[in-house]
């Protein structure tokens, strides 16, 4: 009987897989949204990478949503740890030589690749998400191989915050400018230069400085104290 009820359960959700492929609309797109983007994306954004076009231009405001996501959770985890404020470096065991010299040699790299990797978002893959998650990495390094060494809570809030309003003070200058957030009101310069794409070098800085610091902060609070 199971054996039954079985097979029954499978030719169900096999023919629900087929009946939903089969509205798939494979070949050509019924949308014309992915070819505008496309074949005008360069010229309306400035930007070469077209991937940054559609995440800081065409949805800008969803990417600030995002952001604001990453804020919240970074909120919600010092507050269900508690330790916000109260934190207090213990001895704890060194860690190896090889680790503690990595360390030192790798952090100020790290950060400098960080940097590298959101700066020229609007030109090669990469952007203000993953040179924050980079730069992150780095303290996150210090945390294993330096362990009495602690990031200031006072510098990561005060550039998360500098970031979080950058990313909205940019969106409200073009509201003023153009009629509509995040307008593009910067000269778009020559594409493939680094001052190039208007204000989207600008806010990848920000949104770079502001997910490293948020996940900076999150590292922070995990880290078990001794």
């Amino acid at each position: 009987m199971r054996r039954i009820i079985s097979i029954l359960l499978l030719v169900i959700v096999t023919f629900g897989i087929c009946q939903s492929l089969a509205k798939i609309p494979f070949g050509t797109p019924k949308t014309k949204v992915g070819g505008r983007y496309i074949n005008e994306g360069v010229k309306e954004t400035g930007a070469a990478n077209i991937v940054t076009s559609v995440v800081l231009s065409y949805r800008g405001f969803d990417t600030l949503g995002e952001v604001t996501i990453l804020f919240i959770a970074s909120i919600g985890l010092g507050a269900v740890l508690g330790s916000v404020g109260k934190k207090t470096v213990t001895k704890t065991e060194p860690a190896s030589f090889v680790l503690s010299t990595g360390c030192k040699i790798l952090f100020p790299l790290i950060l400098v690749f960080g940097a590298y990797i959101f700066i020229h978002g609007h030109l090669t893959p990469g952007g203000g998400f993953q040179g924050g998650a980079i730069i992150a990495s780095a303290y996150l390094l210090i945390y294993l191989g330096c362990r009495q060494r602690r990031v200031s809570q006072t510098a990561y809030m005060t550039l998360e915050s500098l970031g979080g309003l950058s990313f909205v003070a940019a969106g409200l200058v073009g509201l003023a400018v153009s009629g509509y957030f995040l307008a593009n009101f910067l000269p778009r310069g020559t594409v493939n230069l680094l001052f190039s794409a208007g204000i989207i070098p600008v806010i990848y800085i920000a949104i770079g400085l502001k997910v490293g610091s948020e996940l900076t902060g999150i590292i922070d609070n995990l880290v078990e104290e001794s």
